[in-house]
C-alpha cells in the first residue's frame, strides 16, 4: 500500500491559507528549560561510540560496515527504476549534478538531499556529497530577491529543477548544516561552493536572523524563472494516485483541497522561535508552531561549538529548550509525538477539527532524542521516553504495528512501515537494555533493503538508522583527514 506523506499538503495549504494555524495564535514563553552545561558524559567526551548490534546481538565486527556499503551502493548506484533514489543529471561549472528523489511522490526534497549529504559525508562518499550540493545550490536556493524566502532552499522540486514549492522546510536547512560541518572537518574547506564551513555558516545565520520580508505570490526560485502557480489538481505520482482511488472509495473529496490564489502578502522571517528557542514548522509567519522531529539538539550542540560566534549560546539554550519538548509534547503513556504541536507542546488540530497524529514525521522523533543520548548523554528522562516509544510498539507488535496512530495509540493506517521501525530501533541508544531494545534492534539487522515506490522515506531512515546503531554515525570532528 502507498503512502503519500503529507507535508506536500500541509505545507503548500498552510502556507497558502494558514489553515493550519489553528489554536492560540501565540502561546506564551515556557518556563525556562533545564540547562545541562559542559560536554556531557556521551560520545563527544569519550570518543566512543556504542555498536548496539555488537553490545546486544553479538554480531561480528566489520558485519555492518559491509551491511551499510552494500546499502549505500544500492541506494545510490542499484537499479534505478527499483532500487536506487540518487540520480546524476550531467555537470555545470562546478561539477557533477545529482539528485535524490522521493520516488513515490515524484520530486526532489531537501529532507532527501541533505539526508543523502550525510549518508555520504558519514561513509566518505565525496563525488556524491559534492553533486547533491551542486544540484541543490543550483536548483533549489531562493535566489530572486522578490521571493521573501531568498536565502532558503525550495523545500520540493520536480527532478528537472522546475520547482514545487518556493518555500523552505527547517529540517532540510538544518541537515544541508550539519552535513557541511561534517565535510568541512572530514575533507577540508574547498573554494566557492565547496567552502563547506562558509556554506554552513550561511545556513545558520539564515535560520536565526533570516530579515522579515513580505511579497505578494506568485514567486519565483531564480530571477527570470515563470512564476510559479500550483496546478489545481495535484502532480502525477504514484502517491497522489493512490490517494485518489482511496478518495474515490471512501466518498470523499479529492484532491483535498483547492489553492487559494486571491492575492495576499507573504511574510517569512527566521526558521527559529526567538521566545521559545525552537525551530518553527516553517519560516512563514502566518503558519505558527513547530514539528517535534525538526527539534535536533545533538547538532544544536555542536553549532553551540562550531557555529558562528554570535549565535553559539543561542544553540546551546535551544538543545535544552527541545529536551524539555520533547517530554512534554510526547503522550505520557506511548512517548509517541505529533507531527505539529505549538511551542509549548499543547494540541494543534488539523484541517478536519482532529488533534494532529503521531505521522510520518513523527517515525523521526524517537531517533532525534536518543541520538542525544548517545552523543551527549545529559538528560535521563530520554531513557524513560524511549522506553514508553519501543514498549508500546513492541506490544503493538514489532512486525506489524501501524505507521500512523493517534497520541494515545489509536491505529490511523494499516501500514507497517520499515522506516518508521529503523528509526525506533535507533531509540535502543536510550532505552534500558532488554527484550524490547534487542527486539527492534534484530529486526533492522534482518530487514531487507527496501526497494520499490515507498524505498525513498524507507530507505533514507534505513541506512541512517544502520549507521547510528552500529556506532558508523559519528561526531566527525577532523581526527578523520
Amino acid at each position: 500500500m502507498a503512502i503519500n506523506r503529507p507535508r506536500a499538503t500541509i505545507l503548500t495549504a498552510a502556507i497558502a491559507a494558514g489553515l493550519l494555524a489553528i489554536g492560540p495564535a501565540f502561546a506564551q514563553p515556557p518556563a525556562p528549560a533545564t540547562h545541562f552545561p559542559g560536554d556531557g558524559q556521551g560520545a563527544f567526551k569519550t570518543h566512543r561510540y556504542r555498536d548496539l548490534f555488537a553490545e546486544q546481538l553479538g554480531t561480528k565486527p566489520g558485519a555492518a560496515r559491509a551491511k551499510m556499503e552494500a546499502a549505500f551502493q544500492q541506494f545510490f548506484h542499484g537499479d534505478g527504476q527499483e532500487q536506487r533514489v540518487y540520480f546524476e543529471t550531467g555537470a555545470n561549472a562546478n561539477g557533477p549534478l545529482a539528485y535524490i528523489t522521493d520516488w513515490a511522490n515524484n520530486d526532489a526534497r531537501t529532507e532527501g538531499m541533505s539526508y543523502g549529504m550525510m549518508i555520504a559525508v558519514q561513509l566518505g562518499h565525496k563525488r556524491e556529497f559534492d553533486a547533491l550540493w551542486n544540484w541543490s545550490k543550483t536548483h533549489m536556493l531562493v535566489t530572486d530577491p522578490k521571493n521573501p524566502s531568498v536565502g532558503y532552499f525550495a523545500w520540493s522540486m520536480a527532478t528537472d529543477g522546475s520547482p514545487r514549492s518556493t518555500g523552505a522546510a527547517p529540517d532540510g536547512e538544518e541537515y544541508y548544516a550539519m552535513a557541511l560541518l561534517f565535510a568541512a572537518r572530514r575533507w577540508g574547506n574547498g573554494k566557492g561552493i565547496y567552502d563547506y564551513q562558509a556554506e554552513a555558516d550561511r545556513i545558520l545565520r539564515g535560520m536565526r536572523h533570516h530579515p522579515l520580508l513580505t511579497g505578494t505570490p506568485p514567486f519565483r526560485i531564480h530571477p527570470g524563472d515563470a512564476p510559479f502557480v500550483e496546478p489545481d489538481v495535484p502532480w502525477p505520482s504514484l502517491n497522489n494516485r493512490a490517494a485518489a482511488a482511496e478518495a474515490a472509495k471512501a466518498g470523499t473529496p479529492w484532491p483535498p483541497y483547492h489553492p487559494d490564489r486571491r492575492p495576499r502578502p507573504v511574510t517569512v522571517g527566521p526558521m527559529v522561535d526567538e521566545a521559545h528557542t525552537m525551530v518553527r514548522f516553517v519560516a512563514e509567519t502566518n503558519v505558527e508552531g513547530t514539528d517535534a522531529s525538526y527539534h535536533l539538539p545533538a547538532f544544536y550542540e555542536l553549532w553551540a561549538r562550531w557555529g558562528p560566534v554570535e549565535d553559539r549560546a543561542f544553540w546551546a539554550r535551544a538543545a535544552d529548550a527541545s529536551r524539555a519538548f520533547f517530554v512534554t509534547v510526547t503522550d505520557p503513556k506511548t512517548g509517541l509525538a505529533p507531527d505539529r504541536s505549538h511551542f509549548d507542546g499543547s494540541t494543534m488540530l488539523t484541517r478536519d477539527g482532529k488533534p494532529d497524529p503521531f505521522g510520518y514525521d513523527s517515525w523521526r522523533t524517537v531517533s532525534n532524542w536518543s541520538v542525544d543520548y548517545a552523543w551527549w548523554g545529559k538528560d535521563l528522562r530520554q531513557r524513560v521516553l524511549s522506553d514508553r516509544v519501543q514498549g508500546f510498539l513492541s506490544a503493538q507488535g514489532i512486525d506489524r504495528f501501524a505507521d500512523r496512530y493517534t497520541l494515545d495509540g489509536e491505529p490511523l493506517s494499516t501500514r507497517h512501515s520499515p522506516g518508521m521501525l529503523a528509526a525506533a530501533a535507533v531509540g535502543g541508544f536510550a532505552a534500558t537494555p532488554g527484550a524490547n531494545s534487542k527486539a527492534f534492534l534484530r529486526a533492522l539487522w534482518d530487514m531487507p533493503l527496501p526497494t520499490g515506490e515507498q524505498r525513498y522515506f524507507d530507505g533514507m531512515l534505513y541506512l541512517m538508522s544502520m549507521l547510528h546503531c552500529s556506532g558508523e554515525f559519528r561526531i566527525i570532528d577532523g581526527r578523520e583527514r
